[in-house]
Order: structure tokens, then C-alpha cells, then sequence
């Protein structure tokens, strides 16, 4: 399992950091983090050599976060091995996704944007872009996001909705959680919605019990399937949460600061990338642990 970490220029944030070095010591790998330096190679020299001075520019900002990032990693995670480069590019996502190619990384990861709730996924643009792009899985770790020294991923928790591509899903995270050394548990979010029907009219409960208990069967199914492939972690748990709308549904599980929330992308993506999908979108956004999409 090799890790990417990506850090967009001058924001050497911490959660990013922190998350990508408690997956790395999880899975017991190496970890790459990739300052992104801003622009490319200009094309042509320009006038009063603006283009190197630029250059210098953009190579002391790279190396200043490198320098950041190096002592924030011998601060939080000493034990982790860890490789900072800096590299140019004119987007995060594209340097990123190279260099995913170029060391043929398994994951990448990213910190959260700095506009949102403190505790929650917070989808910066970045993430964003890779979130509808990436050719691996994409982990975002939640704003704020900080992990006891020393401590490993102890749960992964996923999301099943019992459609054509769940049962693929599940069985990237049950390898995942397998990599992390981490329990695995299989969540099936139901939401109730608006109604305009009185209460008497049971007709949207009829119809969110008859999606759990097919989802339900569903998960069986899909775990029965997995097992005898060894691809279950010893410790497997299925579960259901419904709500009035996402926030509840998704907060109506116990969440503990070791857990880290799998959903699947979108099965309107393109083929082998990542796209986030309405209802995977909504789960994230409630998710008030990391999380990491797998296309």
C-alpha cells in the first residue's frame, strides 16, 4: 500500500499530515508527501526575466514547505517513514494524479478545506477536482482532524446501499481494513425525507423498511460471498441508522476517534475514477469522521 499525501502550496496543514501519517503507521507502509509548488515551466523567457525570477520564487515557497512539512512530521509521527518533495504544477489535482502514476500509489490524501465545520469533512477545491478525477481511492480527513501519538486506525465503517456496485465496494473496504489491521463495519444509512402526508399515512416508512431489509439481505449476501475468500477482518459488524435527513442518519451511529467512514463513487463515473455521487456527497458531508472514496 503506498500512500500520497498532498499538500497545495503555502498550506502545510496539519489534518492532512496527521491523517496520512496514521494511515501510513496503520498500514504498517512508507509515506510520500507532495508539497504542490505553483505554475509550470514557462514557455518562452520573458522580458526583464520575471519568468526566473518567478522560478526562485516558487522554489523557495516549495522549499519552505518541505521544511514545514518535515518538522510538523518529526513532531506528530517520528516513527513514520516519510519522503517530502516538492514538485510543480499548475493544479494540486494534476501533480497529484502523476505522481500517483509515477510511484504507482494506491491511495492519496488530502487535508480538509478551510471553510466548513470544525470536526466534519470539509471538501476544499482541490478535493474537490480530485474527488471526480482520481484513478485511487482519495482519503479527506475531517477539519481539525487530530490522532492520539502513536495510535492506529481501529475501525473502518462503510457504507452499503445495496445497489449493483455495493457489494464491490465492500470488498474494497474489507481489503482496506484488512491493510489498516483495523474492524470493519457495514453501515446502511435509510432517510425518512419531507412528507407532506399526515402522520396516520405510513406509506414512507413502508417504503424506507422495505429498502433496509433488502439492503440488509444484501450485506449478507455480500459478506457470505467475501468470506470464504479470507477478505473479512476477525471483528465484523452490520448496522443500520435512519434519520429525518443525512446529518441524523449518518450521527445516529456511535463514532469513535480510531474510525475512519468508506463510501463508493458514483456508478454514472467514469470508468476506474472516482465521482462522487448525490448520496455519497451528502454522507461525507455528515461524516464526522475522516473518510476515504473508492471509485
Amino acid at each position: 500500500m503506498t500512500i500520497v499525501a498532498g499538500i497545495a502550496p503555502g498550506k502545510p496543514d496539519r489534518d492532512g499530515v496527521e491523517y496520512a501519517a496514521l494511515l501510513a503507521r496503520s498500514a504498517g507502509t512508507d509515506l510520500r508527501v507532495v508539497c504542490v509548488v505553483p505554475g509550470g515551466a514557462w514557455p518562452t523567457p520573458l522580458p526583464g526575466g520575471v519568468d526566473r525570477e518567478y522560478a526562485a520564487y516558487a522554489s523557495e515557497a516549495g522549499d519552505r514547505d518541505v521544511a514545514a512539512v518535515r518538522a510538523l512530521l518529526a513532531e506528530l509521527a517520528p516513527d513514520v517513514a516519510a519522503t517530502v518533495l516538492a514538485a510543480r504544477g499548475r493544479s494540486v489535482p494534476s501533480v497529484l494524479i502523476a505522481e500517483v502514476a509515477a510511484c504507482t500509489a494506491t491511495l492519496v490524501v488530502l487535508g480538509a478545506g478551510a471553510d466548513g465545520a470544525w470536526g466534519r469533512v470539509v471538501v476544499g477545491s482541490a478535493a474537490d477536482r480530485l474527488l471526480h478525477s482520481s484513478p485511487v481511492p482519495v482519503a479527506v480527513a475531517t477539519r481539525g482532524f487530530r490522532a492520539a501519538p502513536g495510535s492506529r486506525v481501529g475501525r473502518v465503517t462503510v457504507g452499503f446501499r445495496g445497489d449493483s456496485a455495493a457489494a464491490d465496494v465492500l470488498g474494497r473496504a474489507a481489503e482496506l481494513a484488512g491493510r489498516l489491521g483495523a474492524g470493519l463495519r457495514v453501515a446502511t444509512f435509510g432517510v425518512r425525507g419531507r412528507t407532506m402526508y399526515p402522520p396516520e399515512v405510513r406509506g414512507e416508512e413502508d417504503v424506507l423498511a422495505a429498502y433496509l431489509e433488502q439492503t440488509a439481505r444484501a450485506q449478507r449476501q455480500a459478506l457470505d460471498e467475501l468470506g470464504p475468500r479470507g477478505l473479512l477482518p476477525a471483528d465484523v459488524e452490520s448496522v443500520t441508522s435512519t434519520g429525518a435527513d443525512w446529518a441524523e442518519a449518518v450521527g445516529g451511529l456511535p463514532w469513535g476517534p480510531d474510525d475512519l467512514l468508506v463510501v463508493g463513487s458514483s456508478p454514472a463515473g467514469l470508468v476506474s475514477r472516482v465521482f462522487l455521487g448525490s448520496s455519497a456527497a451528502k454522507i461525507l458531508r455528515h461524516s464526522p469522521v475522516p473518510v476515504v472514496v473508492v471509485p
